[in-house]
């Protein structure tokens, strides 16, 4: 049994553990094995932590024999992007220029998924500082999408979503300014959570530790993982205030009601740009199945959709802009390129044009409120197109402004720092295609009770044997 240990999802192995059906060193040798053997062909893990990971489980399992307390992951394997501090290992953020910049703390998400007992096995790859969709790195080079060989993993939390849908690791933690958990999500088949602004802390030791006031407002932590069950109890543990971020919040956060019939407004072919008719089937057929669950499905949008997304892009490029020069000197030309394409698609404003652009995004905030107080959650793409050739994002001006059109529906929870779980919910192109569940700020937990009641509609289509 213990080679096909990495088929189970993380509740699922905790589980085995705690019940001494297997032991944590079975469970993270299953998994190493399984690096062994498809990693060469997908490019997700930059990192191996064998021999910590091993120590690990050994202790985890002494204290299963010593019959101590277990936390809800414990013995479990994980993985971590690597722009996300982990004690001992690079935060390399994927540019040559940090190859070697060892962190000296966790950050927090990575501290409670081991007070919760997982063990870190594996460091994950991403475009260079997380700066575009495509898992492209000028350290690392290019994760693979274990679909279809030559295909997008998505970004920048591509090497977390690759190694998650082959087998891998059962979860992992990653972080999204514009779709960066979610776009994965979708490209590889998976499951995963982009919180409400406010509930994930963060915090680092390697530089930059601050950000601007936009990545401030927009720039989330947050867990993926095969399974919607796994995603909950990952993102449970790590959700609440830490004492390194004060922006950190403790807040109670919503569910569905139960026993009250639910209102889905449901967006198939999102405006402001063209759907691929089988991502916008793929999104029809889960409004049916959420109908035929009992909930009430009607196709609506709100009035500030396309103004959210045009924002959204305005504000980070403005960020941007002023990172530029320094960007520059570190990024590989082709990652930079692709922030070139952004800043000539929204020019430099001037110092009041940028300073409006919140009190427009104020504005924006209270019309989505409003609909989402009318609507439980609002389903509709993650991208309005099926994963795509690597480069594509880069081959010209106009491929760039095909990317920043698919992409649309999810820069609104950014801009409007709402919660937006993804689950996969069919195929197109023979790829799969994930639906994105948004709900109004702090109902974190409706989402993903609305993405299992899609997963055991849909089913878990991961792990997979990539595929050529």
């Amino acid at each position: 049994m213990s080679n096909e240990l990495w088929r189970h999802g993380a509740l699922e192995l905790a589980g085995m553990i705690a019940g001494r059906q297997v032991s944590s060193r079975e469970v993270i040798e299953a998994h190493l094995a399984r690096i062994d053997e498809v990693n060469p062909r997908l490019n997700a893990v930059v990192r191996r932590l064998d021999a910590e990971a091993l120590a690990a489980a050994d202790a985890a399992d002494q204290a299963v024999a010593a019959g101590a307390p277990l936390g809800p992951l414990h013995g479990v394997p994980m993985t971590v992007k690597e722009n996300i501090d982990l004690a001992g290992t690079p935060t390399s953020n994927s540019v040559v220029a940090f190859a070697e910049a060892i962190a000296s703390a966790d950050a927090p998400t990575v501290e409670r998924m081991r007070g919760a007992g997982a063990i870190p096995i594996g460091r994950t790859n991403l475009p260079d500082f997380g700066l575009r969709i495509f898992t492209e790195s000028s350290l690392h080079g290019t994760t693979d999408n274990p679909w279809k060989a030559g295909l997008t993993a998505g970004g920048s939390s591509g090497g977390e979503g690759a190694a998650l849908a082959s087998g891998m690791s059962p979860i992992g933690l990653g972080n999204d300014i514009g779709g960066s958990l979610r776009n994965p999500a979708h490209c590889c088949g998976i499951a995963s959570i982009k919180p409400s602004t406010g509930v994930v802390p963060h915090a680092m030791v390697i530089p930059p530790e601050e950000s601007g006031i936009v990545s401030q407002l927009m720039a989330v932590q947050g867990v993926m993982a095969r399974r919607v069950a796994d995603v909950r109890a990952g993102f449970q543990v790590v959700a609440g205030p830490h004492l390194r971020d004060p922006q950190a919040l403790p807040v109670v956060l919503g569910d569905v009601q139960p026993g009250r019939r639910l209102r889905v407004a449901v967006l198939p072919d999102p405006p402001g740009g063209s759907t691929h008719p089988g991502v916008a089937a793929a999104i029809r057929g889960a409004g049916d199945a959420l109908a035929a669950t009992g909930a009430d499905v009607v196709e609506a949008a709100p009035s500030s959709y396309e103004e959210a997304v045009e924002l959204w892009g305005a504000m980070l490029v403005e960020e941007v802009r002023i990172q530029a020069p320094l960007l520059q000197m570190v990024m590989g030309a082709d990652a930079y390129r692709f922030l070139e394409f952004a800043m000539q698609r929204n020019p430099a404003v001037e110092p009041a044009v940028a300073a409006a652009a919140f009190a427009s995004r104020q504005r924006i905030e209270r019309v989505w409120h409003r609909f989402l107080t009318d609507f439980d959650v609002l389903l509709s793409p993650v991208w309005t197109q099926p994963a795509q050739p690597h480069g594509a994002d880069v081959a010209s001006y106009d491929a760039a402004m095909a990317t920043f059109e698919f992409m649309r529906p999810v820069v609104p929870p950014n801009l409007l720092g709402l919660p937006a779980a993804v689950v996969p919910v069919g195929f197109a192109d023979g790829v799969p295609v994930g639906a994105q569940i948004v709900a109004k700020r702090f109902s974190d937990l409706a989402t993903l009770s609305v993405a299992q009641l899609l997963e055991d509609a849909f089913g878990v289509i991961t792990p997979i044997d990539p595929r050529p």
